[in-house]
């Protein structure tokens, strides 16, 4: 079964900047494909991050992070980042990129957080 990484994650001050990438293990390309990320912290319930349409088409964001984050491909590496700026105390959580191999993605009407194919996840954390 083919499995999506996700990387980038770590520490950073309040205001601060990181950029979190999604690949397929041992390789292969995105860049056809949907790809959302979802993000969940202790004792809260999974929050769609917002998602990309499939060879460079549109985004969409959650309004908690839209202005401030950005998905983007990376066409050489065939994969997906996440670049997330002015990061806040409560962006902290376990960010997850996943997808259902579908063309395009429909934020509202079918959000990440339900895609079927996800990875393992890497941890945010923003310090005050």
């Amino acid at each position: 079964q083919v499995q999506l990484v996700e990387s980038g994650g770590g520490v950073v001050q309040t205001g601060g900047s990181l950029r979190l990438s999604c690949e397929v293990k041992g390789g292969g390309q995105l860049d056809y494909f949907a790809i959302g990320w979802f993000r969940q912290a202790p004792e809260k319930e999974r929050e769609a991050v917002g998602c990309i349409n499939g060879l460079g088409g549109g985004t969409a964001y959650a309004d908690s992070v839209k202005g401030r984050f950005s998905i983007t491909r990376d066409t050489n590496k065939g994969s997906v980042n996440l670049q997330m700026n002015n990061l806040r105390p409560e962006d902290t959580a376990v960010y997850y990129c996943a997808t259902d191999w579908a063309p395009a993605c429909s934020f509202s009407r079918r959000p990440p957080t339900e895609y079927d194919v996800r990875g393992q996840g890497t941890q945010v954390t923003v310090s005050p």
